[in-house]
């Protein structure tokens, strides 16, 4: 990893470039997004986030030629039985935004008390050297909370605003890059990653 290489994040989303290329600068890594390079979204088939993360990965690896990084995440919540679960980027329909799908599940959890709402961000990263590497390094993270009743914070993306980390009582907006880092279910996925492309041969 002495070469600094082109890897692209299978996604278009802006905040997770930012959170991944973070952690992925010490192995001098340029993270790009697929779309930077014009490649569609692949339809996500799969019924787990690692599956999902997998086929994201693979695609974008075979468009590219490069190296590729797929990522799935989403929440899950017990009073909602595990929903929206790998759903979460389109809860409330195909051309949803962030603003749309936490007021859909703010307006399912209406009158759910504050001991029942709990829930846990999930998330699959996947790396692949190529689209048929036969060996894709996979690494996940959880992080436990629950949902509060509105939004608070101004920082994070997606359902960031809602989700509180009940060791700290503040929600994942009211963190900073550096603390949500070390406490998201994405850094916790990127480190062992991380630990993952260590140990790899080269």
């Amino acid at each position: 990893m002495a070469n600094r290489k082109t890897v692209v994040l299978a996604s278009g989303n802006r905040g997770k470039l930012v959170e991944i290329s973070r952690i992925l600068e010490e192995f001098g890594m340029t993270v790009v997004t697929q779309g930077e390079l014009g490649v569609e979204s692949v339809e996500e088939t799969g019924v787990s986030f690692v599956e999902n993360a997998l086929l994201k990965a693979r695609h974008a690896a075979a468009v590219t030629g490069l190296p590729a990084i797929g990522d799935d995440s989403g929440l899950a919540v017990d009073a909602l039985d595990g929903a929206p679960g790998i759903y979460s980027a389109r809860y409330a329909g195909e051309g949803c935004n962030s603003d749309d799908n936490i007021d859909k599940l703010l307006l399912e959890l209406q009158g759910v008390p504050t001991d029942a709402r709990h829930a846990r961000f999930h998330c699959a990263v996947v790396y692949v050297s190529t689209a048929t590497d036969p060996e894709p390094l996979i690494a996940e993270g959880v992080w436990q909370g629950r949902i509060l009743e509105a939004r608070r914070g101004a920082g994070g993306f997606g359902y960031d605003p809602i989700f509180l980390d009940t060791s700290c009582q503040r929600s994942a907006a009211e963190l900073d890059a550096a603390e949500k880092d070390r406490r998201s279910h994405r850094g916790q996925a990127l480190r062992r990653l991380s630990e993952l492309l260590r140990a790899r041969p080269e």
